[in-house]
């Protein structure tokens, strides 16, 4: 239990780090010096000082929305192990309120962008909602196929226990495809969405959150680096060998090895390949969930 809280410390604390390892590395890639690797957290600490501003047509549900949203992020961390250790809440079905507890943070952000009135943010927010609803399923069907395998429906059972042999070691390998694009879908990652866009008509995510300031865009900031490490964990989790015979010192070392690995795959990921155009974005999600759904045929079979 004391481990599993120190995991929870070192995602509430090394979070912020991830943003900087992606934008590092398409730096280097593109030639360039880039920002420093600690540039979230000086980010966060400038927009703490700063005041907010609210339009006078937002309600209390914009003003409330940012900090339920990383609420809601920073109690998943409660539910998902990390480098084999048992989560801190493991319970059977687990991984079905995590899956809705990442629901009920997009609902906050999404119900806050649509209290502002913006007929601007609402595109973003149809097309926030409109994709996770592809999302969603992959996650569910992903996590039975291993739930199938382990014998368990809990997260803390499922991950870091793929040891097997023959054709079931495909069933991992195909959930980890299938997650690393809901990664990247879930995240607002090339080529799903674009954190750095300004085409104003093409962006997803951070057109929900325009009209946020100061110490709400640092909550909103804040929660987007914890979900990436929260849904790194599961990614890390699922491509991983059966780690329950291993020594402490090499389950810890894999997972924050695999933890550092994933943001320069992003990285590299957005560096070699453009944003899909949206009527494509559908289709690359939906080929997650083929992927998801033939690792549950071949542990069926």
């Amino acid at each position: 239990m004391i481990l599993s809280a120190v995991h929870i410390a070192l995602a509430l604390v090394a979070a912020p780090l991830l943003p900087g390892v992606i934008n590092r590395t398409k730096a280097i890639l593109a030639g360039r010096r880039g920002q420093p690797l600690l540039q979230g957290y000086y980010d966060l600490l400038k927009l703490l000082r700063k005041g907010s501003v609210f339009s006078r047509t937002t309600t209390w549900i914009f003003r409330v929305g940012p900090a339920l949203n990383l609420a809601v992020i920073a109690a998943g961390l409660l539910l998902v192990p990390f480098a084999g250790c048992k989560a801190v809440l493991a319970f059977d079905g687990d991984f079905i309120l995590l899956a809705y507890m990442l629901g009920l943070g997009r609902f906050f952000t999404v119900i806050a962008a649509l209290d502002t009135g913006s007929s601007f943010e609402g595109m973003g927010a149809s097309r926030e909602v409109t994709f996770s609803m592809l999302a969603e399923p992959i996650l569910f069907v992903g996590l039975f196929a291993l739930s199938r395998l382990s014998n368990t429906v809990s997260l803390s059972g499922i991950l870091y226990s793929s040891g097997v042999t023959g054709w079931s070691i495909g069933a991992p390998v195909l959930v980890s495809g299938a997650l690393f694009v809901l990664y990247l879908a879930e995240n607002a990652r090339i080529p799903v969405d674009d954190p750095a866009t300004h085409l104003e008509l093409t962006m997803i995510h951070e057109v929900m959150v325009l009209d946020h300031s100061g110490p709400d865009f640092a909550y909103i900031s804040y929660g987007a680096a914890l979900k990436l490490w929260l849904l790194g964990m599961l990614v890390v989790g699922v491509f991983s060998p059966n780690l329950e015979q291993a020594s402490l010192w090499f389950r810890e070392g894999y997972a924050l090895v695999g933890m550092a690995i994933l943001p320069v795959v992003v990285g590299i990921v957005e560096s070699s390949m453009a944003r899909l155009r949206l009527v494509r974005v559908p289709q690359l999600l939906v080929g997650a969930g083929a992927l998801a759904m033939l690792a549950v045929i071949l542990v069926m079979g």
